[in-house]
């Protein structure tokens, strides 16, 4: 599938890029020395050339409809702010399970929020998706809050799956079907 663009109204979704408009290669690596994102989601190595494959393999991944990413961008500088994507596409079972991050200056502000949810109605009404799961650890109140207000329901509880700063945390399973919305 070719990649697809959302506007999310106070943000702008797009395909991460690397090219001579525009790089997505600093936000990324800002991402992968961001204490808060590395303590939450495992990241590359910090590192600009690992940064270029990253954005690489995500176009890839539309390609071959296996994973869709979108860098979160604001709408008028096209500055990449944080990432949504829907992983694990399984478009014979009509699932997929939802990730993301924020970089420092966009949390709290309900970039992650907003840009999930736009996702979501790509998901359902887009691609035909019955079911987006989404894992968060029970450590990770913010990603927490993401999964309530984009209307997840809790499914059930992974104990001690999550191994941040030399704690085990319990993973919650949540997920949204079409049918919820």
């Amino acid at each position: 599938m070719d990649a697809v663009e959302i506007n999310a109204g106070a943000w702008y979704l797009r395909v991460p890029r690397a090219d001579d408009r525009m790089d997505d290669g600093p936000a990324v690596v800002a991402s992968c020395l961001d204490p808060e994102i590395r303590r939450w989601r495992h990241r590359p190595p910090a590192d600009p050339a690992e940064a270029d494959a990253y954005i690489r393999r995500r176009a890839l991944d539309w390609a071959r409809d296996e994973r869709y990413t979108w860098a979160v961008c604001e709408p008028t500088t096209g500055e990449m702010l944080g990432e949504v994507s829907l992983d694990h596409v399984d478009l014979p079972m009509a699932q997929a399970e939802a990730a993301c991050w924020a970089l420092p200056a966009a949390r709290g502000t309900g970039m992650t929020t907003t840009a999930l949810s736009a996702v979501l109605r790509f998901a359902f009404a887009g691609l035909g998706l019955h079911r987006v799961g989404y894992l968060w650890a029970a450590g990770n109140a913010a990603s927490g809050r993401v999964a309530e207000k984009c209307g997840f329901r809790t499914e059930g509880r992974m104990r001690d799956a999550w191994l941040a700063d030399g704690t085990y945390h319990d993973v919650i399973v949540t997920s949204i079907l079409a049918t919820d919305r």
